[in-house]
C-alpha cells in the first residue's frame, strides 16, 4: 500500500545515525522549509518514539504520518530500522488501546544534497510503503540475544568536546578502517558514549580489555590504531597515547 500524496501528510524527518545529531540544525532547517517535524533513531532526542507519541496525542492528530529517512554520512543503518521502530510503536499502541495514525515510510533516504527533501517527497507516492504493528517484535532477533564475542572493544568519545572536535569523523573513519579489514562485531566492536575524559585531548578513543586510551585520535590516525588490534595482539603506545595498556594481570 503505497502512502498518500505529497503533501497529504505529516512528515517527520529521521535522522538515522549518530552524524545526524551532530548536524542537527540541516535537519531543523529541512524541516522549517517543509513544515515538517525532527526525529532521531539514535542517541539523540527527540526520539522517533516520541516525536510519534506527540502527534498522536496531540489535539487534531494526523491521520497519516510519513518517515522520511536522513542520512548525512556514509555508515546510516537503513531506513526500515525507522520502520522497525514505528512498527513496534504501533504494537504498543494497539496494546494499550490507544488511537494512532496511518504510518508510511518513505523508500528514498534524504541525502545531504540542498534539493533531496523536494525529490523524496516527489517520489513518495511510488516509493514509500505502510508501517504496520508487529505483535512478533520488530525489535527482537535471535541474533541480538548476547553480546557478540568480541577480543576488542572500541570506546569512542561522542561528548561535547570530542564532537567539537570532529570524533563523529574520527568514528566513521574507524568503522571503515575495520571494514577494509574484514573486521566485525565478534572481533573489534566500537562503541559510541558520552563524555569519557580526558576532554583536552579530544577526541578520545579508549580500547578495552586492555585499558589504552589514545587522543586526539583523528580521522587519519584511524588505520594505525585499528591495525593495532589484529588477533593476539595488544594496542601499542604511540605518540597519541594517553595511557598504554595495562601490564597483564598476575597468574592466580
Amino acid at each position: 500500500m503505497t502512502s498518500p500524496p505529497p503533501g497529504a501528510a505529516t512528515v517527520v524527518l529521521v535522522g538515522l545515525s549518530v552524524r545526524e545529531v551532530e548536524e542537527r540544525h540541516q535537519l531543523a532547517e529541512a524541516a522549517a522549509s517543509t513544515v515538517a517535524h525532527v526525529a532521531f533513531l539514535q542517541v539523540g532526542a527527540p526520539s522517533l518514539h516520541m516525536v510519534l507519541d506527540s502527534l498522536a496525542d496531540a489535539p487534531g492528530a494526523p491521520t497519516d504520518v510519513l518517515l522520511v529517512g536522513v542520512s548525512l554520512g556514509s555508515l546510516a543503518p537503513g531506513v526500515s530500522w525507522a520502520g522497525r521502530v514505528a512498527a513496534a510503536w504501533l504494537d504498543e499502541r494497539s496494546v494499550r488501546g490507544l488511537s494512532a495514525p496511518v504510518v508510511h515510510l518513505a523508500a528514498p533516504t534524504l541525502g545531504p544534497a540542498p534539493d533531496t527533501l523536494e525529490r523524496v517527497l516527489a517520489l513518495v507516492a511510488d516509493g514509500a510503503s505502510r508501517v504496520v504493528a508487529d505483535d512478533a517484535g520488530a525489535l527482537d532477533s535471535p541474533a541480538w540475544e548476547e553480546p557478540p564475542r568480541h577480543r576488542h572493544q572500541l570506546l569512542v568519545c561522542r561528548g561535547p568536546r570530542c564532537t567539537a572536535r570532529g570524533s563523529d569523523r574520527t568514528a566513521e573513519a574507524i568503522v571503515l578502517a575495520m571494514v577494509a579489514r574484514g573486521l566485525e562485531d565478534d572481533d573489534v566492536l566500537l562503541t559510541h558514549t558520552a563524555c569519557l575524559s580526558p576532554c583536552n585531548r579530544g577526541p578520545v578513543v579508549c580500547v578495552q580489555p586492555d585499558d589504552a586510551w589514545f587522543g586526539p585520535v583523528h580521522p587519519e590516525d584511524a588505520d594505525d590504531l585499528v591495525s593495532s588490534l589484529r588477533p593476539g595482539s595488544r594496542p601499542e603506545p604511540a605518540r597519541r597515547s594517553i595511557r598504554s595498556p595495562s601490564p597483564p594481570p598476575d597468574p592466580p
